[in-house]
């Protein structure tokens, strides 16, 4: 893990740039922390990076709510990740099938599964790597993803032990993939999404193997921002289960 750069992002939180690898991150946490805490891995949709707007406000908003860590790193082909030929290949010959009359849904489920095979062992060495911080330590993990970040979330969730509490939501994908998780689910969908057809999203929160999920759906579209109030209420599921899980 090498670090690049080292800020106070807002009031008492510190923001570090670093690599793992060649994998871009960012790790945001109180700027006196001393000692162990919980720690989110946060997702970022497509088109976005590790420190979008909506990622890092609710990076800011878990560091003040609660004094944990977070962390994001990009995914292949986004923020400072180089264009990768296979994926922007696949992405084009997508939007022309589109354009012919496909069906969308099936294709970026299709897409999201791919990635999610090189995107899964890159992040649990992310994880691997932070964990060894003395201000982030063994604690319990937490994860954040919705779009992207849902396809790609799915199978990290299912295969990583360490996360105790999952947010999830406005992605569809292969249901198999979602009985494997276990740890307690926030599960968001936006009833008139254009991407991710209703019965696509419902069909992956049935999936899910967890005895402790619950579905939060509420108006608007894909790409609508979310509430205030829905940032806070994630920060405070996440707050409720890895502090008990702590």
């Amino acid at each position: 893990m090498r670090f690049i750069s080292s800020t106070h992002a807002h009031k008492g939180v510190r923001e570090q740039f670093f690599s793992v690898g060649e994998v871009p991150g960012v790790l945001w946490s109180p700027e006196d922390a001393e000692g162990p805490r919980p720690l989110v891995v946060l997702g970022h949709g497509g088109g976005e990076h590790k420190n979008a707007p909506r990622i890092r406000e609710l990076a800011l908003r878990l560091v003040h709510a609660s004094g944990f860590a977070a962390v994001c790193v990009d995914v292949p082909g986004h923020g400072d990740r180089p264009v990768d030929p296979a994926y922007d290949d696949l992405a084009r010959t997508n939007q022309r099938r589109v354009a012919e009359g496909a069906e969308l849904a099936p294709l970026i489920a299709d897409f999201q599964a791919m990635v999610a095979r090189q995107t899964v062992p890159e992040w649990r060495a992310a994880l691997d790597a932070v964990r060894e911080l003395p201000y982030v330590g063994e604690r319990a993990v937490g994860y954040w993803g919705v779009s992207l970040g849902c396809g790609l979330g799915v199978p990290f969730v299912a295969a990583e032990h360490r996360v105790r509490a999952a947010v999830l939501g406005l992605g569809g994908g292969d249901p198999a993939g979602a009985v494997g998780i276990s740890v307690p689910v926030r599960f968001l969908v936006r009833w008139d999404d254009e991407r991710v057809p209703r019965a696509d999203s419902l069909a992956l929160f049935d999936a899910l193997g967890s005895a402790d999920k619950t579905l939060h759906a509420g108006p608007g579209t894909h790409s609508a921002p979310p509430e205030a109030h829905e940032l806070d209420d994630d920060v405070r599921f996440l707050i409720r289960h890895l502090s008990a899980a702590a």
